[in-house]
């Protein structure tokens, strides 16, 4: 597209080449913004239909608690949709990362976005644990795919689209952009940037965040954390904190596989799986007698922020998300890693010089950025959510939570481009699904 054969630098261009270049990068920005403002408005719309649908839900089920003795039923609806309509797109963000890896073989069916959407309204509805970014996330995916084709978009830059749908469908659903915008670049290769996603991605989080709230649609809002003067103590307690938070992420992980490859090589028919992990869901609540670990777990999330809270609740919201998402229930993962370690920070709190804020709010991100591998996102996030102030801490545990995750993640089809750790450098090129499922 570039008409010129040498690389040429601003020293060596003549005015008329310079005058060429500026109405070629117009050119590029009007593309872009055309396509990022019908993304944006498609995904952005489609966030806040959903976060709608959300919050009704989860209000039917807390005033309807009796529904909760319906999860095998809709178990069994989840399961027979995907298994009749869905297969294709049963992989979720997985088949989204799959596309954008390989954008000229690869398509994201348009159908992803609907069943999601009602898979995860029913998932709520009927009390599983689950959370949200997954299923914005494949709605912006699937959405963004039909305007490639609508556009006749070649594969370099349909795979440019489709990480816009994924900074879309993100950003819309939390109200920030700016992370976003980075979790699209950084998410489908582990270790690497693309950074010709970067300014098309921006522009689709943020017209997506603009329309979502456009809609009525109101994000939780988290107090503003200010980190303490950073000395010897406070490094030291964040990177031990980091290293908590990334073998939590890890435990996440091999944990949801565990539980995926259990029901599917115990029952062969998919609609069943469910089912039968709806059963045992709702023993579990009412063997607990609370319905704290279901659902979303905002409240708990917040009162994580000002008060101690007993320490096993996040190895309980692990266990309850692990069985949902593995049996087949649908939703994404995010929201329970945001509540698995803001609930670690509030435990491991007493044990290190941070206060309690600062500690939560280190926990919120740094286990969603060991569970994902996009540790510059959730530094991100941690400043729009939390204040500039967490910034440096916040950067340091998501990157040493990076680090001790190893090669796992929620997300199986992330290829790894650059190992973490130069002994593990034979890794790359592979996907992380096709490692051994282990933990250690």
């Amino acid at each position: 597209m570039f008409p010129f054969k040498k690389r040429l630098s601003l020293g060596t261009l003549s005015r008329g080449s310079l005058w060429l270049e500026f109405q070629l990068n117009n050119a590029y920005l009007l593309r872009w913004l055309v396509l990022a403002l019908v993304v944006g408005v498609l995904a952005g719309s489609a966030s806040a239909l959903f976060l709608w649908l959300l919050d009704w839900a989860t209000a039917f089920r807390e005033t309807h608690l009796w529904i909760i003795a319906f999860l095998p039923v809709a178990g069994f609806l989840i399961g027979w949709l995907y298994h009749r309509w869905g297969k294709e797109a049963e992989a979720g963000n997985n088949a989204v990362l799959r596309a954008i890896q390989q954008p000229a073989a690869t398509q994201v069916p348009l159908i992803m976005a609907p069943l999601v959407l009602v898979a995860t309204i029913l998932t709520h509805l009927v009390g599983g644990s689950a959370g949200r970014e997954g299923t914005a996330a494949q709605m912006g995916g699937a959405l963004a795919d039909q305007v490639a084709r609508l556009f006749r978009l070649r594969p370099r830059y349909r795979q440019l689209l489709l990480i816009c749908g994924l900074s879309a469908g993100f950003s819309s659903v939390f109200g920030t952009p700016l992370a976003g915008a980075i979790f699209g670049v950084e998410v489908f290769l582990l270790g690497h940037l693309r950074y010709q996603a970067l300014l098309p991605s921006l522009l689709a989080a943020l017209i997506a965040h603009v329309v979502t709230t456009a809609w009525g649609i109101e994000h939780t809002l988290f107090p503003v954390v200010e980190g303490p003067t950073l000395t010897g103590w406070t490094l030291g307690a964040t990177l031990l904190a980091g290293i908590c938070f990334g073998l939590a992420a890890r435990l996440f992980s091999w944990a949801t596989q565990a539980v995926s490859h259990t029901f599917k090589t115990t029952i062969a028919y998919p609609p069943l799986r469910p089912v039968v992990g709806g059963v045992l869901l709702v023993l579990v609540v009412w063997g607990l007698g609370t319905t704290k670990y279901i659902g979303l777990g905002i409240p708990t999330i917040e009162q994580a922020f000002v008060s101690g809270l007993p320490p096993y609740d996040f190895l309980l919201k692990l266990a309850l998300t692990a069985l949902t998402l593995g049996c087949g229930f649908k939703g994404g993962e995010v929201t329970p890693l945001f509540f698995i370690g803001a609930t670690l920070g509030n435990a491991l709190f007493p044990w290190f010089p941070l206060p309690l804020e600062v500690f939560v709010a280190l926990g919120f991100v740094a286990v969603f950025a060991g569970a994902s591998n996009t540790p510059l996102a959730c530094s991100l996030m941690a400043m729009e959510l939390f204040g500039a102030g967490i910034g440096v801490y916040a950067a340091l545990a998501c990157g040493v939570a990076y680090l001790f995750s190893g090669h796992s993640g929620i997300y199986g089809a992330q290829v790894v481009a650059t190992s973490k750790n130069p002994y593990y450098a034979r890794e790359a090129g592979t996907r992380l699904a096709e490692r051994k499922r282990r933990f250690l």
